[in-house]
């Protein structure tokens, strides 16, 4: 197929277009459920949707909202346009999103009542009111604490352990004080919830035709970490016993939910108040991941009047299942890849891609989710992410191996240990290969993970150099053991 097809043309605008979901883009393709959780997510329950970045957790919320009953409406936020915000203004910003929402929508979803518009508007007034600066006493524990990191960095190797011990229970007591004066913060906001579901309940008693409301909330891991539970919290406590139900979309490992403090919940406890969605893409089955990535693009494909056919015959040989494995399984990245070495191969004079092509632009790929890695992370926690990508990749190559397991009591016993691990998965430089794995010398079970076709893409010939276990091989879980 010539780099002038109209067929392809199209269908690499497509593509483009909708590597990122977003409210008022181009028509994207339906979200393929194949584990059914669309009817999960349509149920009038609370639920927080988990997957990596480029999982589709935007196109399942934008998608579930179009198969929602008439009676039931949707409002979508961004958390992305909120998190510079401090608190509790990051709170309030929420509230009156979602209601000014409502008051766009008056007319069409609740009919023309003057009552409905007078609560919607001193709603927001209220919150208008309530609109608060940033504290500064915040700022001045978080000063504290980062204070006290440096020192415990500076001086950690003449000091005794008992010193580092205290240097960290007292960074511990600094977040402690943190929570303590958001506590204080959101204390007006409390005493007037009761008032405002007694507004929110007279709201929909008056609606002729919507009766109930699915808040959708995407994105919540970019706002502050210590304020997360503190906004789940009060958006949890304002659902509760109302026809308003939260879908929260996040990355599990950066999202805070559910804390405990002073023997105090704050926030939303899993499987209690809401119930999980997991969507992400995971190696751990390959040939399901494959399939996955496969049919979002022939949906793409079909969009384009392309038939599957057309669209299988642009590879060649392995080169879909190096494309998966270089996307991490996540299909943003898979179809970003895929247009970035369809370019390559068709300026090459060649009309299909094939492994070595995909393993060629795999290493710029890996560089880029590091710079993301590097974007998003603070300081400190940015140095031990960078440590633990050279270690694990050091260790690999030394091993000459793509995966390596690792002990699951080890992750349960040391925290640090399994956040980094963890954090590693979301920047999808490492990917899950396989759970509940035994050794066949030694006892336990093992986790299995596989490091990123990036880091070891400047080996032009593997043979003899290092040993890629095929996760798409039936025979692969043995060979890890």
């Amino acid at each position: 197929m010539t780099t002038q097809n109209p067929k392809l043309l199209q269908l690499r605008k497509l593509i483009t277009e909708n590597l990122r979901i977003q409210r008022g883009g181009s028509q994207p393709p339906p979200y393929i459920d194949v584990s059914n959780v669309l009817a999960d997510i349509c149920a009038n329950q609370n639920h927080t949707v988990f997957a990596r970045r480029g999982c589709g957790k935007t196109l399942l919320l934008h998608h579930s909202s179009q198969q929602l009953d008439p009676s039931t409406r949707a409002v979508y936020l961004n958390c992305e346009d909120f998190k510079r915000h401090s608190f509790p203004n990051v709170l309030i910003e929420i509230l009156d999103a979602l209601f000014r929402e409502l008051e766009q929508h008056l007319s069409g979803w609740f009919g023309r009542k003057r009552r409905s518009k007078q609560l919607i508007q001193a709603i927001r007034k209220e919150l208008a009111d309530r609109r608060t600066s940033a504290d500064s006493q915040e700022e001045a524990v978080r000063q504290t604490a980062s204070s006290e990191r440096d020192k415990s960095a500076g001086i950690e190797a003449g000091i005794s352990v008992k010193a580092k011990a205290s240097l960290g229970e007292k960074t511990t007591q600094e977040t402690e004080r943190t929570f303590k004066v958001l506590s204080e913060k959101i204390r007006d906001l409390d005493m007037w919830l009761p008032r405002l579901k007694d507004q929110v309940r007279e709201f929909f008693h008056v609606s002729s035709s919507v009766k109930s409301l699915f808040l959708q909330i995407d994105d919540l891991y970019h706002l502050k970490r210590t304020d997360q539970p503190f906004v789940v919290d009060y958006i949890h406590r304002l659902c509760k016993d109302l026809p308003v139900y939260f879908k929260i979309a996040t990355l599990r490992h950066a999202t805070t939910l559910y804390a405990d403090r002073d023997g105090q919940p704050i926030g939303a406890q899993e499987r209690h108040d809401y119930q999980p969605i997991s969507i992400d893409y995971t190696f751990s089955d390959f040939r399901r991941t494959r399939d996955q990535n496969r049919q979002i693009l022939h949906a793409f494909g079909r969009l384009a009047n392309m038939e599957p056919e057309e669209v299988d015959a642009l590879f060649k040989g392995v080169g879909f299942d190096r494309l998966v494995m270089a996307g991490g399984g996540v299909p943003r990245d898979t179809l970003s890849l895929f247009l970035e070495v369809l370019n390559t191969v068709q300026t090459q004079g060649e009309d299909r891609i094939g492994k070595d092509d995909v393993r060629i632009l795999s290493r710029s790929n890996f560089e880029r989710r590091i710079e993301e890695l590097k974007q998003d992370s603070e300081g400190g926690e940015q140095d031990t992410l960078m440590r633990g990508i050279y270690v694990i990749r050091e260790f690999c190559l030394d091993k000459k191996t793509n995966v390596f397991v690792v002990s699951e009591r080890a992750l349960q016993q040391n925290d640090e240990f399994r956040s980094l691990v963890n954090r590693l998965l979301d920047y999808r430089i490492i990917h899950n290969a396989g759970g509940a794995l035994t050794h066949k010398s030694h006892s336990g079970t093992y986790q299995a993970f596989a490091i990123d076709i990036g880091c070891y893409a400047h080996l032009r010939k593997l043979d003899r150099r290092f040993n890629e276990l095929d996760l798409s091989d039936s025979q692969t879980k043995e060979k890890m053991r």
